[in-house]
């Protein structure tokens, strides 16, 4: 995991490239903050803290991460379901788990442990098993 962090005032946003699916919903709902275009490419004080919190949540894979800085109490999070994991699939693409996940390489060794990740759903990935938006793409 190659995790790095744009440090602003009120929080810090961390970046995973390894999960990432480049669905761009950061870029979508807040490019003054998020812009591919520009380096470095996550700019957390350019937008409210509340604001970089809201689309942080949004990301479908779990590659950004908040580091509140502030001292009021996160926002509440949802209850978690009975068994604790949530799993959403989609036609064609990524699958969505949500909940307290441990994922282990083949060797037993752990990749990562999260609250959210984004799984390759069309086999063509080429960071198995994350998504890594590969199924936008027409098949060769």
């Amino acid at each position: 995991m190659t995790r790095k962090t744009y440090r602003g005032t009120d929080v810090d946003v961390t970046f995973d490239l390894d999960v990432c699916i480049h669905a761009a919903e950061c870029v979508r709902r807040l490019p003054k903050v998020f812009d591919t275009q520009r380096k470095p490419w996550i700019l957390p004080d350019e937008a409210s803290a509340d604001a970089v919190r809201e689309v942080v949540g949004c990301c479908p894979s779990g590659a950004l991460e908040i580091v509140d800085k502030a001292a009021t109490p996160p926002p509440p999070t949802p209850a978690p379901m009975a068994d604790g994991v949530r799993i959403e699939t989609t036609e064609h693409g990524p699958i969505r788990v949500r909940g307290p996940v441990r994922i282990l390489a083949p060797d037993g060794s752990l990749l990562r442990e999260t609250e959210k990740v984004t799984f390759c759903g069309c086999a063509r990935s080429a960071n198995h098993p994350f998504c890594d938006g590969t199924h936008k793409q027409p098949k060769a």
